[in-house]
């Protein structure tokens, strides 16, 4: 909404506008001012209201990328399901109900009948194998690890979510900020060619710096439409994460260093990616029972009721069966001696992930100083050298002691130095962002 400005009078009635009780024409007249007056002021506040309803936080882009993401849904759904599978883990095997005719004669005198021979039995029979304690209990070790897996996991989708998020959010703020620098060039070099045609008229200037300041305008609008490129880019990044808000202002940034790089340091093993690991060692220990467990061997019972002729009658079976693990050194011995294998293969690979992550704290931690050292020497001297240059640079050319290819390229210098400011801001927040996403709150 364009800004509404209604000037002074709002705030007093003229003169000739004052109320009388023998002025009915001049009432009216105070009145459609003061409706005027304030239908200005609700307009203004709509306008304010809607600017600020159509900024995007960075807390709340947050908030949207985690709620809206497919790979957080897919990765809570993953959670659901070792959770469902857990309630299963350690429970007996289904019971096996089995039916048939034992002992049915099919020669001789007898033959194909059910019940002139004594032997002859229709069998109806429940049996139920029972896993050894041993292995249960590591089945249900091994399903609770799956489940805390997971819920890891989740954290590091989490936190790389943050960090996407962020480097798309702080690439956006800088190609605005570009933008701002480059719009203010741009309205400096329009005054430039609207005051040359009367300095050369009057012998002030010459006639080529008209044709220097358009060609000027040609490169910075060519710079225009390269952050326009980018701009479109930045903003399709932030679209995958929040979706038709990313086309809206951006408020906020995603914050300071949340930890000092010492504690960084003392907690790398809760550095997300490590987090992982306890989970899947669990898993790699209770398989390594459950392969134990397997030496012991398992049982199984079955009830079985047998029915014949009356003349004979009915008969119940009861049996107990035992497994007998006689071959451990070709059967189980290997597959305990695989499990245990895996278990110090996760310990390595843990000890090299924590060895690479402080390698990777360590790098950024001294980017991190040197893009600060670099900030803070372009801010505090830097820009003020480059601006100075300019000022000089304009005061020769004003007072015919210079050209102005001097001022242009001086001012060319500005504008590269502050754009590699912005640039070198935006690493450090880039920087800061990847620490912030190290650790799970």
């Amino acid at each position: 909404m364009p800004n509404i400005s209604f000037g002074a009078p709002c705030e007093r009635p003229p003169a000739q506008l004052r109320i009388h009780p023998l002025s009915p024409r001049i009432r009216v007249r105070n009145l459609n001012h003061l409706r005027l007056c304030a239908l200005g002021f609700l307009l203004a506040g709509i306008g304010l209201v809607g600017n600020q309803a159509h900024a995007l936080g960075f807390a709340e882009a947050l908030d949207l990328a985690e709620q809206h993401s497919p790979r957080i849904t897919a990765q809570r759904l993953q959670i659901d399901a070792a959770s469902s599978t857990q309630k299963s883990a350690g429970t007996l095997p289904d019971p096996k109900l089995s039916v048939g005719v034992e002992n049915f004669p099919i020669s001789g005198m007898d033959r194909f009948s059910l019940t002139r021979e004594s032997m002859t039995m229709q069998r109806l029979a429940l049996m139920q194998e029972v896993p050894n304690r041993a292995k249960r209990d590591a089945q249900i070790a091994s399903a609770q690890a799956k489940v805390e897996r997971e819920r890891a996991t989740l954290g590091v989708q989490r936190l790389q979510i943050r960090q996407e998020l962020s480097q798309a959010w702080i690439m956006a703020q800088a190609i605005e900020q570009r933008d701002q620098v480059l719009a203010g060039l741009l309205s400096e070099n329009q005054r430039l060619q609207d005051s040359l045609p009367a300095r050369i008229a009057g012998g002030t200037a010459q006639a080529g710096d008209l044709l220097m300041a358009k060609q000027e305008a040609l490169a910075l609008s060519d710079r225009r439409d390269d952050l326009q490129r980018d701009r479109s880019k930045a903003r399709a990044m932030l679209r995958r994460w929040v979706g038709a808000r990313a086309d809206e202002a951006l408020q906020g940034v995603p914050g300071p260093l949340s930890r000092p790089l010492d504690q960084l340091r003392s907690e790398v093993h809760r550095h997300a990616e490590l987090a992982q690991y306890p989970a899947m060692q669990a898993m790699a220990l209770a398989e390594t029972r459950e392969a134990q467990a397997e030496t012991k061997g398992d049982w199984s019972w079955e009830v079985a009721y047998s029915r014949r002729d009356r003349r004979w009658g009915d008969m119940v079976s009861f049996q107990v069966t035992f497994d007998l693990p006689w071959q451990q050194e070709r059967r189980q011995a290997p597959q305990i001696k695989a499990k245990q294998l895996e278990l110090q293969r996760l310990e390595a690979e843990q000890e090299d992930v924590t060895r690479r992550h402080l390698q990777e704290l360590e790098d950024s931690a001294s980017e991190l100083a040197a893009l600060n050292s670099q900030i803070e020497r372009l801010q505090s001297a830097g820009m003020g050298l480059a601006q100075g240059r300019a000022e000089l640079a304009l005061a020769n050319y004003q007072s015919a002691k210079g050209d102005l290819s001097a001022v242009l390229a001086a001012r060319a210098q500005v504008r590269e130095t502050h754009w590699r400011l912005i640039e070198m801001q935006a690493q450090r927040d880039t920087v800061i962002a990847r620490l912030n996403s190290l650790i799970a709150d």
